[in-house]
């Protein structure tokens, strides 16, 4: 018989199905929003580097709404997420997940040679879970 290997020994890879969704390094708020709702994503990466160094999030948004800001007189990168959390495209999906959850954050950039591939959620993982 053969054996099926559980839902967390898969490659996170597997679950980076999406296009990267990006904005230009000079972009708002506002341009961030659009590109959620058209790229249909929970975050987006500010910049063009093969390795970037910003995230905006959803949440990211809803904060400068919150705080009565306007968003299209708030820069993306004065908000968005700076130290964030990488692994490798052959990390596993339990081992992605427990180290979203030592980071306290809801999404891990995944990369092959140096170079993003693609990001997951937790919303990612737990439509594998």
């Amino acid at each position: 018989m053969t054996e099926i290997p559980s839902a967390g020994s898969i490659p996170i890879s597997a679950v980076t199905g999406d296009p990267v969704v990006r904005v230009a390094a000079n972009a708002t708020v506002a341009d961030v929003a659009q590109a959620i709702i058209h790229g249909e994503v929970g975050a987006v990466v500010v910049g063009n580097d093969e390795r970037p160094t910003a995230l905006v999030s959803e949440r990211d948004v809803v904060r400068v709404l919150a705080a009565g800001d306007d968003p299209a007189a708030v820069r993306a990168i004065d908000v968005a997420s700076k130290n964030l959390i990488w692994c490798d495209a052959n990390t596993t999906i339990d081992e992605a997940a427990v180290r979203m959850m030592n980071h306290y954050i809801r999404h891990i950039l995944v990369e092959r040679s140096g170079v993003l591939i693609g990001i997951v959620s937790a919303r990612d993982l737990l439509g594998v879970y």
